[in-house]
C-alpha cells in the first residue's frame, strides 16, 4: 500500500517555521551581541580540591558538609560555606559549577569573584549555570575560602557541586573526559537534523509532497538543542552560553508541535483534532511561560513541570494512537515507527525525571534513543519514496502500455486490411466476420461493451497470416500437405503475435482456436465441445459462413441453400449447435444479409484515401521488415544462411527427419590469404558456397564462419549422401583450378547419420569427430563418424583427437600455417621434444586452442579475421621465447609449453585469453584450449 502524506493544518505549520525562524534569529543575534562567556576566565590545573568545608547557617551556627552535596537551603537564601586553604597552596584558580546561582568567592575576607544574573542578563532572574573560575596564587596558602551560592528557584537551592584548583585548561580537559559523550552526540545528532530537514525539504521539490521526515527533523533539532544547551561544555561551545541554556527550555516547551505534525502525518490526519489540541496547548504554555520569564515573576526553570506534563500528554497521545493504529492494521512498519518512538520518548521522561532529583543530565540516553528514531525513519522514508517510485514507473508503464496498445490495434487492424488487400477475393473478409459475429452474438443477449470487444477482436482474427508465404496465400491449386500445415501455423503465430496486447478481452483466444472444431478434430490444439472458448465458436461460424459466401480463388460463391445445407451438416461436428441455431434462424429470417452492400463492404465501396495510403505505408513497412531480415539471415559472401539461422532451421528439421549432419571446412585457406591476399580466399570461398547453392534443394546448408560450413540432407541414406558429398567434392576441384590462386585450396567433410529427435549438439560434436579424423590423416577427404569407429579409432576423448595430431605431427602432415614457425618446423620441433621429453623426463605439454564461433551472433569474414589476428597476439606476448606456436587450422592453434608445471598451463592460459579478451572485446569468437603431455605415459586434460 503506498502511504501518500496527509496534508496537516497549514496554519500551525506555518506558524511553527515562523516561531522557529525567529528563535534561530534570537540565537545567532545573542551569540554575535551577547556578552563572551566562553573565556570568562583563564588559569588553573584540573585537581579536585579536596579541604573540609563548613557551612555558616542563617542561625549563626556551623557544620561541616562534604562537597559536593546537596543541603536544605530555601530559596533566595545564601549558603555560605568556608575552608581554609593549605599551607603549600599554589594554584592559579580555583573553580566551581553554578547551577543556577549567584557565586561570590571571598579570600581572606576580601571579593575576589563575584557571577549574577544582573551582570550578564537583561531577563530572568536566575543565572545560568557555569563554571566560574577564580583566580588565586600561592600568596593565598593558608588564607580563609569563603563561597557564598545564592538561587532564587528551589530546584537548585542548596546544592554544592564539585570544587577544582589548578590550572584552567587542565580543568576543562578534566570535564571534557567526563562530559564529552554528551556533547559529541547532540552535536552529531544537530548536524543530522539540519541534513534530514534539507534532505526531505529537497525529496517534498523532487516528489512533490510532504515527507514526514521533515518534522522528525525539527524534533531531533530540538533534542539535540536541548542536550547541547544541557552539556557542561556549553561554555566553550559558543560565545553565550546563557543563550543556549535558555534555548534548551524552549525547545522543550516547544517540541510537542513537531511531534504532533510528525505522527499526525504518519496517522494521515485520523487524529488531527487531538494533536491540534496539543499544539495549541502547548503554543499557549510557551507564550506564558516567556511571558513571566521576561518579567522575572519566574524562570523557565520554574515553569517545566507545565511543560513536563504537556510532553507526556503528548508521548501518550502517541503511544495510544499507535496502538490503536497497530491494533487495526498489524504494519510491521508501524510497529518499527512506535518501537523507534517509545524508546525516545521513555529516554526524555527519564532524562525529565532526573532534572529533579539530580544537579546535572548527560542527555545519552535521549541522543542515542534520537539516533535510532532517526535510522528507522531513514528506512521508512527510504520505503515511502520506493513506493512513489513504483506508483510513478506504473503509472507511467501503465500510461505507455495504453498508448502502445491503442496503436497497436490500430495497426493490427491495418495490417489485417493490408493482408486481405494482396488478394481480391479476400478484401473486406474481416469486417464480415466482426459483423457477424456481433450479430450472432447480440441474440445471445450481449451488451453493448461485451459487442464492441468481439468485433475487435474478430477484426484480427486471421492476424497470423501475415507471416505465411503469399505463394501459398494465393496458390490457385490444392495445398499440399506441408503447405497446408504451414497455413495452420497462423492461428499459433496470431496468438504469439498478440499475447501481451490486454486491450481487447479474448482475442488470442479467437485468433488461436477459431479452426479448433466441436467434435475435437480442429487445430492447433484439439479442443472439443465446450473447451473451445465461447467467442472462439461464435467467430468459426462466421467465419466459415464468409468463406462460402464469398468469392474465392479456389471455389466460387455458395448459394444460400447450399450453404444452410453445409452448416446443418456440420452442426455438432465442425460448430457449435446452438450457435449454428442461432445463425440459421438469422438467415432464414432474412436479418443477414449475403450482398455485400447491406454490410456496406461491396465491391464498389470507396475505400478512403488515407486508409489506402496507411494500407500502403504498412505494407512498404512489412516488405522491408522481410528484407531486411533475409538479409540479416544470409552471409553476404557466399549467399549462404549465417550460422545463428542455418542451426535452428537444421535443429527444428532434425526432429522430425532422419538424414546426415555434414561438417565441412575450407583445407588452406589461411595459406592462400596469406600468399595471395584476402581477396583471393574470398574468391574460394564465394566458389565453395556457390557451389553447396547448387545443393540447396536436396539439403539445409549454411555457413558457420571463417572457413567452416554445415550441412544437413534429410531422409538420405549413406550411399546417397556419399554421391552428393562425392559429387561437390570433384565439382570443387574442377572449378578451382580455374584460378591459379586457389590451387592449394581443399575442403574437407566429417559426417554422422543421426535419426529423428537426436540432441543437435550431439550430432554436431560427432560430425566435427568426423572432420577432425580426415585433417589428421591427410584433408581433402571426407568419413562418417561410423566408419572411425569401425576402424578402432573412435575413442571420443581428447587424448585420441590430440595424439592423432600429435601422430600428425611426427609424420610431417602436409598441413602448413604460421605464427613463429611454420608448420613443418613445428613438427621438426615436436618430434625432437618428443624425444628429449622421454630421455630427460622433462615435463612438456601440446595444446590445442580453438576459436569457438557464438550462436548469438551473426559472424562475417571481418569479425573472424580480426578475433583470429587478436588471438595470435595475445599468443606472442604471453608465451616465453622458450615455447613454440603454430597454426594448426584456420580457427585453431598448437602450442609447446616447455618444461612446464602441469599445474601452471590454466594460468598460462588464463593470461593468453586475458590478452585476447583486451584486444577483442566483442566475443563474436571464444576460445577454449585442451593439453596433453608431449610424454606418453600422461594422461590428457582439457
Amino acid at each position: 500500500m503506498i502511504r501518500k502524506p496527509y496534508k496537516t493544518n497549514k496554519n500551525i505549520s506555518r506558524l511553527f517555521y515562523i516561531l522557529m525562524m525567529i528563535i534561530f534569529v534570537w540565537f545567532i543575534g545573542i551569540q554575535i551581541l551577547g556578552p563572551d562567556e566562553q573565556f570568562f576566565d583563564q588559569s588553573g590545573h584540573s585537581i579536585i580540591y579536596n579541604g573540609t568545608f563548613t557551612w555558616k547557617k542563617s542561625d549563626g551556627t556551623k557544620q561541616n558538609i562534604s562537597v559536593p552535596g546537596r543541603y536544605k537551603v530555601p530559596a533566595k537564601q545564601t549558603m555560605i560555606i568556608t575552608t581554609t586553604l593549605p599551607d603549600d597552596y599554589n594554584e592559579n584558580v580555583i573553580a566551581i559549577r553554578s547551577s543556577l546561582q549567584d557565586v561570590r568567592f571571598y579570600i581572606d575576607g576580601k571579593l575576589r569573584k563575584e557571577y549574577n544574573a544582573k551582570s550578564l542578563h537583561r531577563f530572568g532572574k536566575n543565572s545560568a549555570s557555569r563554571y566560574i573560575f577564580c583566580n588565586t596564587s600561592s600568596a593565598d596558602a593558608g588564607k580563609e575560602l569563603c563561597l557564598e551560592l545564592t538561587t532564587y528557584t528551589s530546584n537548585y537551592s542548596g546544592v554544592v557541586n564539585t570544587i577544582y584548583c589548578g590550572d584552567q585548561m587542565q580543568i576543562w580537559s578534566y570535564i571534557f573526559n567526563h562530559n564529552f559523550s554528551g556533547t559529541v552526540i547532540g552535536s552529531f545528532i544537530f548536524f543530522a537534523s539540519i541534513v534530514t530537514i534539507l534532505f526531505s525539504i529537497a525529496l517534498g521539490i523532487v516528489y512533490k509532497t510532504k515527507f514526514n521526515m521533515e518534522y522528525l527533523g525539527w524534533c531531533t533539532l530540538m533534542g539535540s538543542v536541548w542536550m547541547i544547551g544541557e552539556s557542561k561544555m556549553r561554555q566553550i561551545l559558543v560565545p553565550n552560553a546563557s543563550g543556549l541554556a535558555t534555548s534548551c527550555f524552549i525547545m522543550l516547551m516547544l517540541c510537542p508541535l513537531p511531534i504532533s505534525l510528525y505522527v499526525n502525518n504518519l496517522q494521515k490526519g485520523k487524529y488531527k483534532k487531538i494533536f491540534q489540541s496539543i499544539c495549541f496547548i502547548a503554543l499557549l504554555n510557551f507564550i506564558i511561560c516567556t511571558i513571566l520569564h521576561l518579567t522575572g515573576v519566574a524562570d523557565y526553570i520554574e515553569t517545566m513541570p507545565a511543560a513536563h506534563a504537556i510532553l507526556i500528554i503528548t508521548f501518550l497521545a502517541v503511544i495510544l494512537t499507535f496502538l490503536i493504529r497497530y491494533w487495526n492494521h498489524r504494519s510491521r512498519s508501524d510497529c518499527l515507527l512506535f518501537f523507534g518512538l517509545l524508546i525516545t520518548m521513555l529516554s526524555v521522561i527519564f532524562e525529565a525525571i532526573s532534572v529533579y532529583y539530580k544537579v546535572s543530565v548527560s542527555g545519552v540516553f535521549v541522543g542515542i534513543a534520537i539516533l535510532i528514531l532517526l535510522f528507522i525513519n531513514v528506512i521508512y522514508t527510504i520505503h515511502i519514496i520506493r513506493d512513489i517510485i513504483k506508483r510513478q514507473q506504473q503509472e507511467e508503464l501503465d500510461k505507455r502500455k495504453k498508448n502502445i496498445e491503442e496503436m497497436s490495434l490500430q495497426l493490427m487492424q491495418m495490417l489485417s486490411t493490408t493482408i486481405e488487400a494482396k488478394d481480391e477475393y479476400t478484401k473486406g473478409h474481416s469486417h464480415r466476420v466482426a459483423e457477424y459475429s456481433v450479430l450472432i452474438a447480440r441474440e445471445l443477449g450481449w451488451n453493448e461493451k461485451e459487442l464492441s470487444n468481439l468485433k475487435n477482436a474478430a477484426h484480427l482474427h486471421d492476424i497470423g497470416k501475415i507471416a505465411i508465404p503469399d505463394t501459398i496465400l494465393n496458390k490457385p491449386s490444392k495445398l499440399s500437405e506441408e503447405e497446408f500445415s504451414i497455413i495452420k501455423e497462423h492461428t499459433i503465430i496470431g496468438a504469439n503475435i498478440l499475447k501481451n496486447i490486454s486491450l481487447i478481452d479474448h482475442v488470442q483466444e479467437i485468433v488461436r482456436n477459431h479452426h479448433e472444431r466441436y467434435d475435437g478434430n480442429g487445430y492447433p490444439d484439439g479442443l472439443k465441445g465446450k473447451e473451445i472458448p465461447l467467442h472462439a465458436r461464435i467467430v468459426a461460424v462466421a467465419d466459415s459462413y464468409d468463406a462460402m459466401s464469398s468469392q474465392r480463388i479456389y471455389q466460387n460463391q455458395l448459394p444460400p441453400e447450399k450453404i444452410i445445407q453445409e452448416l446443418e451438416n456440420n452442426k455438432g461436428t465442425q460448430f457449435d449447435p446452438e450457435i449454428t441455431d442461432i445463425f440459421l434462424k438469422l438467415l432464414r429470417e432474412d436479418r443477414i444479409h449475403i450482398k455485400e452492400d447491406h454490410l456496406s463492404i461491396t465491391e464498389n465501396t470507396q475505400i478512403p484515401e488515407a486508409e489506402i495510403e496507411m494500407s500502403q505505408f504498412i505494407s512498404d513497412i512489412m516488405s522491408t521488415i522481410r528484407t531486411q531480415k533475409t538479409k540479416e539471415n544470409l552471409d553476404f559472401l557466399t549467399g549462404l544462411p549465417t550460422r545463428n539461422k542455418g542451426e535452428q532451421t537444421i535443429a527444428q528439421l532434425m526432429k522430425r527427419h532422419s538424414g546426415c549432419l555434414v561438417f565441412m571446412d575450407m583445407d588452406n585457406l589461411k595459406t592462400i590469404n596469406d600468399i595471395y591476399g584476402h581477396k583471393a580466399g574470398d574468391r574460394v570461398l564465394k566458389l565453395l558456397g556457390n557451389l553447396l547453392l547448387e545443393y540447396s534443394s536436396e539439403c539445409l546448408v549454411c555457413r558457420l564462419g571463417g572457413d567452416e560450413f554445415l550441412l544437413f540432407m534429410p531422409n538420405a541414406d549413406q550411399n546417397s549422401i556419399t554421391e552428393v558429398i562425392t559429387a561437390i567434392f570433384k565439382k570443387f576441384n574442377t572449378r578451382k583450378e580455374q584460378d591459379p590462386e586457389l590451387h592449394a585450396a581443399s575442403i574437407s567433410a566429417g559426417l554422422y547419420m543421426c535419426n529423428i529427435g537426436d540432441s543437435f549438439d550431439e550430432c554436431y560434436t560427432k560430425a566435427d569427430k568426423a572432420l577432425y579424423f580426415v585433417k589428421q590423416n591427410g584433408k581433402s577427404d571426407f568419413s562418417f563418424y561410423r566408419q572411425i569407429s569401425e576402424s578402432g579409432c573412435n575413442d571420443h576423448t581428447v587424448e585420441n583427437d590430440l595424439s592423432l595430431i600429435a601422430k600428425a605431427l611426427r609424420e610431417n602432415g602436409n598441413y602448413s600455417g604460421v605464427l613463429d614457425l611454420d608448420y613443418r618446423e613445428f613438427a621438426k620441433i615436436y618430434e625432437y621434444m618428443h624425444h628429449l621429453g622421454n630421455r630427460y623426463k622433462y615435463h612438456c605439454y601440446l595444446v590445442m586452442v580453438t576459436m569457438e564461433t557464438n550462436p548469438d551472433h551473426i559472424m562475417y569474414i571481418e569479425n573472424i579475421e580480426d578475433a583470429l589476428d587478436c588471438m595470435e597476439q595475445a599468443i606472442r606476448q604471453k608465451i616465453r621465447k622458450v615455447d613454440i606456436c603454430t597454426h594448426y587450422s584456420s580457427m585453431q592453434y598448437l602450442i609447446i609449453l616447455y618444461e612446464t608445471d602441469e599445474t601452471k598451463i590454466p594460468q598460462i592460459m588464463d593470461r593468453i585469453f586475458i590478452e585476447y579478451y583486451k584486444l577483442y572485446s566483442n566475443h563474436h569468437l571464444e576460445p577454449t584450449y585442451e593439453y596433453i603431455p608431449i610424454m606418453k605415459n600422461k594422461a590428457p586434460n582439457i
